[in-house]
């Protein structure tokens, strides 16, 4: 007698169940192409960066070698979009103040990558027009911050604010130098790029 034939078995090799089906040829398509584009999100470089206009009182301006700007050639911060970018902290003494301080604002390498800033100089000016350059490698090897809160309160004009350059004193003794001291501008609202 003769077996009779199992058409399905004949219509369906078994290698075809090693193959994915249609639906899930198309779900690893979708897939690989989220992955490639997020790739190439993230790998932007920071001038693809639309930085927001201020809505309040401006307190910091960069200008000069920068590749973002909001506000015709500069970057213009108000405080609300340092707190937005901050919330760094810096715990130390200072030669000018008493005691162990807590300071909070916003790493300067953290504006300069969002501006596009690598190398050359900041000249920072403060509201009387008093100056000083800082290295912009400083901003990368020593990390300090543009403080706009001293022991969880806004600097007034009065208490060296509304914006403060402070580095690591305590932590980093490298920082501990009259030359860093110089580059500590208070009262600060205008940082230059030169290069």
């Amino acid at each position: 007698m003769i077996a009779p034939i199992d058409k399905k078995a004949m219509t369906t090799p078994k290698w075809a169940s090693l193959c994915p089906s249609w639906k899930d040829q198309e779900q690893m398509i979708r897939a690989l192409l989220t992955f490639c584009l997020a790739t190439l999100m993230a790998s932007a470089p920071a001038a693809a960066f639309e930085m927001r206009a201020p809505t309040e009182e401006v307190v910091l301006v960069f200008s000069g070698e920068i590749a973002v700007t909001n506000q015709g050639d500069t970057a213009a911060f108000d405080r609300a979009m340092l707190e937005e970018l901050g919330g760094d902290i810096i715990v130390t003494s200072t030669i000018w103040t008493h005691g162990v301080l807590e300071f909070e604002g916003v790493r300067l390498s953290k504006l300069a990558e969002l501006l596009g800033i690598e190398s050359g100089v900041f000249v920072g000016f403060a509201i009387n027009d008093y100056s000083v350059e800082i290295p912009v490698s400083d901003a990368f090897d020593y990390q300090p911050i543009i403080a706009y809160k001293r022991d969880g309160k806004f600097m007034s004009v009065r208490d060296k604010g509304p914006l403060w350059i402070i580095y690591p004193y305590d932590l980093d003794p490298a920082t501990n130098t009259e030359l860093i001291f110089s580059r500590s501008i208070w009262q600060l609202d205008r940082l230059v790029v030169e290069r």
